[in-house]
This record gives structure tokens, sequence and C-alpha cells, in this order.
């Protein structure tokens, strides 16, 4: 069998700006990376080919099935190509696939296997993508993925020494692990992380293997581990949007706020480049995902004119590509209720126009911000109502069992509920109801389509204890959840704040000298809460 060189991939596009993370300026060659999969394809097929399986890991998949029809055009006879097109409808972190997808995908699949896999290797990767889509009508998503993973991990086992194997068995893993129910232990993700790490030393310009890491580590017990993956993969395909946007999911975690802005600008950048180019109808969730990120980083920052601005041209998008796009429908719902959570802006929170149309998860953002505004700005009426709509999608949620969306919901709706209840004069209830949801929430992992939490539960219970006067259980509450986010500018404030009242005046100071720092750029109010 044929072992192809390492080549680099190009991207049959113009080139997309740089991302400055080592100094450097000007546009890069349009790079998606490093990768070899050895198959019997003829060499006409091999560059889109492997252009294909670069992109699948990157996530590009519209682009990944396009690289992969190209390829089987060149070798109509090499069943690997359409192991690819089948494997382009998996988004294996991403919502599960459409009626359309499964046709097609079950259409390729069949293709493959009709053109009977030249060496046992390449037919035990028809079947592990067949795994996935032959059961599309009778078993669930969860239930499909795993099946996809353990015909993953018999061809690992099989061809240990087939480094894409390995990687896809790595990315399987962690597929499982955000499934129902989402593993909250990290056993899986530390599996993974396991096996791609020495991939990773030994192949550093591999796409997928940072990209993996990256979603291996995306939690507050691991982020320090993804730092290097983080700091890397942006340079190893700087053509794809969704790697410069990457990184920015360690940043967050880490509170590196500067970077999470930088990144994200980049990748927003490169997202409307592609939309340009493409001419798409209208603004690519992907973008949005990235401007999502961008927002939180500017409030962590007190950058509030710019976050200003960024809210305003959002508001003005209203027509996504594809048309039904969760990335995008959470940003588009998001965005503006962190700017208005976030600067304790309740009217302006409780006024929050509600996106029609869009899916659950997405609408919950919007009526959490709606009664946790109202309750805190005193409208007992607006808050109810909005309590009510969240709860309504909360009960939903929690029926279908959405997989790690059901206790993101769940614990906003326990927070939202926290407040009202302090609104209408039972305080009992309140702090009951606001301890149970920073619990769960604790103990829950976000989805990777949100940066974090509108506001963190955690932090929300400190707000409470503080305006309670329960001062140092309030300082507690803060100082747990920059445990879990280091460097929320609110935190740090809150902290602060309950340290001076529970008498610790030099705390207080340490958490104000910290805020100080964090706001070093910000907006001339925002430095102000910083030295009162």
């Amino acid at each position: 069998m044929r072992r192809l060189a390492l080549i680099p991939l190009l991207l049959l596009a113009a080139p997309l700006a740089a991302q400055d993370h080592d100094g450097h300026t000007g546009p890069p060659p349009a790079r998606l990376g490093r990768v070899v999969l050895a198959n019997s394809c003829s060499p006409a097929a091999q560059r889109a080919f492997e252009r294909g399986v670069a992109l699948m890991h990157s996530f590009w998949y519209e682009e990944a099935s396009r690289a992969f029809r190209e390829a089987a055009q060149a070798d109509s006879g090499c069943a690997m190509t359409h192991w690819g097109v089948a494997s382009s409808y998996l988004h294996p972190l991403w919502p599960p696939p459409t009626a359309s997808d499964i046709q097609q995908a079950a259409a390729a699949v069949a293709r493959a296997r009709a053109l009977r896999p030249a060496t046992h290797r390449e037919g035990m990767y028809v079947e592990a993508i067949g795994a996935f889509w032959d059961s599309a009508s009778t078993l669930s998503h969860p239930q499909r993925l795993r099946r996809w993973s353990d015909a993953l991990g018999r061809l690992h086992q099989a061809h240990a020494d087939d480094d894409e194997a390995t990687a896809f068995y790595a990315l399987s893993l962690l597929a499982v692990a955000n499934s129902s129910p989402p593993d909250t232990t990290y056993a899986r993700q530390r599996e993974a992380a396991a096996l791609l790490e020495p991939l990773f030393r030994r192949h550093p310009d591999h796409p997928g293997l940072a990209h993996y890491l990256i979603h291996a580590y995306d939690a507050a017990a691991l982020a320090a581990s993804g730092a290097r993956a983080a700091d890397r993969y942006a340079t190893i395909a700087p053509a794809v949007p969704h790697a410069r946007h990457m990184p920015s999911h360690i940043y967050v975690r880490l509170g590196r706020w500067d970077r999470v802005v930088t990144s994200n600008a980049s990748s927003a950048d490169a997202a409307r480049q592609y939309e340009r180019e493409q001419n798409l109808s209208g603004v690519w969730g992907q973008r949005l995902h990235a401007l999502d990120y961008k927002m939180y980083g500017y409030l962590q920052l007190g950058m509030d004119r710019q976050a200003q601005a960024l809210m305003d041209s959002t508001n003005a998008m209203t027509r996504l590509f594809p048309e039904r796009d969760l990335v995008g429908e959470y940003a588009l719902a998001a965005i503006p209720a962190r700017f208005s959570l976030e600067r304790a802006q309740w009217r302006q929170a409780a006024a929050l126009n509600v996106r029609e149309g869009i899916a659950p998860q997405a609408a919950a953002v919007t009526h959490f911000a709606r009664a946790v505004g109202a309750a805190r700005g005193g409208d007992t009426t607006n808050a109810r109502a909005a309590l009510a709509a969240l709860t309504a999608i909360d009960e939903d949620l929690t029926r279908r069992q959405v997989p790690l969306w059901t206790n993101m919901v769940h614990a906003q709706r326990l927070a939202a509920e926290s407040w009202f209840s302090l609104a209408t004069g039972d305080t009992a209830r309140a702090l009951q109801l606001a301890r149970e949801a920073a619990d769960l929430e604790d103990r829950s992992e976000k989805h990777p389509a949100t940066p974090g939490a509108p506001l963190p539960a955690r932090e929300l219970l400190g707000d409470m204890l503080l305006a309670v006067h329960h001062y140092p259980e309030a300082w507690r509450a803060y100082e747990a959840s920059l445990a879990m986010q280091p460097r929320r500018a609110r935190s740090l404030s809150g902290a602060a704040e309950a340290a001076r009242l529970a008498g610790d005046a030099a705390e207080a100071l340490r958490y104000r000298q910290q805020l100080r720092t964090l706001l070093a750029r910000a907006d001339a109010s925002r430095r102000a809460v910083a030295v009162r």
C-alpha cells in the first residue's frame, strides 16, 4: 500500500488575513495544515481527498464535502472518496443531522460499499461511518454516535499505526462525552487527550490533533492543559475561520480576554470574507459564533463602546446561513442579553426583544435576561411572564433530554425564579433556588455553542447574598465563581465589595487591584467602578 509524504494542503480561495499570534503581520498562504491518510485512490484524486480530510478536521463540512466530491470525480472507482462524502454529513459535536443529510450520507455509504474498498483498513473506515448512518431510522443520535465510536475503536485497535484512525477515534470519544447523558467525570475527554497528545508532539502541524485537544480540554478543570494546542491551532490552519476561533474556547476558560477578542475578531473577519466569496444570502453562523465570544471578551475588558457597536450590527442581522443554525441563532440572542446583563442594565435586559422562530435553547437566553432584568428592576409582572416562557422551554428540553442544554436552561430557570422570589418578598425561597441553580451549573458542562452562561449562577448567588447582607457567604460565592471562571469583571467587583463589607480591607484591595488591571483599557465609566 502506498504511503504518501506529508504535503501542505491549500484551500482554493484567496488568502485570508493573518491572525497575529506571534507578532507576524500580513496575509499567510491559504493553509489548512498537514494531513496524510494513505489510501488506494489515484494520485489525481489524492490532493482533493486529503484537502477534504483536513477541512473535516477543522469542521468546515461544506468545503470538505466539495473536496471529496472533487476527488470522486477524479477517481470514480475509489471507495474512500465516498467515505469522505458520508463523513462530511456527520458533525459529531454539533446538532444531529437533518433528514436530507441522512439521505445523502446513506447514498454515499452505499456507493462506497458497492465499489468494494480496496483494503481491509479502508473497508473498516467505510463500515465505521456506515455504523452511524445505517441506524438512522431506528436509534437515537447518541446511540448512533456510540456505534460509530465503537467501530472507530475497532479500527484504531486493528491499525494502531494509522494516526488518522486514532484522531477520528479520539473525536468520537469527545462526541460520546457530549451526548446524552454528558460525561461530567471527564473520563472520555482524558482518554481522548491521552491518544492525541503524543500524536500532536509528532505532528505539530496537524489541524485535527490541535482542534480535538482544545475540545478535550474545554472544561474549567482541564483548560490549563489546552494552552499549547490553543496557541498553535490558528497558525496551523489560518485559512479556516473556525480554526481562528477555536483557541478562544481555552482562552475563555483561562480568563485571557485580550486573546478571546483578537482570535474572534480574526475569525469573524475571515468568515465575512467567505460570505462575500460565496455570495451567501445570509450571515454565516460561524461568524455569529465568533462575535458572541468576542462580545464576551469585550465586556470582561470593559470595552463597552466596542461592545455597543458589535451589538448594534448584530441586531441588524436578519438572515442566517444556513437558515436554521443553532449556533448562529444562539449568538443572535446571547449578544444583546450579555450586553445588558454584564453591565447591570436591568431595565434594558427586561425590554429585550425575543427573536421569532429561533431554537428554544436560544430563545431561553432572552427570556432569562428579561426575567432577571425585570425582577431586579422591581417589575414583577413582566418578570412573571418571562419566567413562564423560560419555564415552558425548560420543561420541553427536560422532557426531550437534549444533551448539555437541559441542565444549562434548567439552571437559568432556577436562577431567574430565585430573583423573582426575592422581588416578591420570599427571601428564604430565593436563596434556596439561587443555591440550587449554582450547584446545578457547577456540576454541569456548558455547550460549545456558548462561551459561558449569560450570567454565571454562582456569581448571581453572590449578588443575592450581597443584597441580603450575607457578606462572608457572598464573598465565598464570588470566590467559587472565579475559581470556575477566572478574571470575570463582575465577580472581581462583587468579591471586592463583599470582602470590604465583611471587614477585610486587605482582601478587598487585592480584588480591586485585579479589577483595575483587567479594566486598564476600559471605557471611563467602567474604570470608575474599579477605583470607587
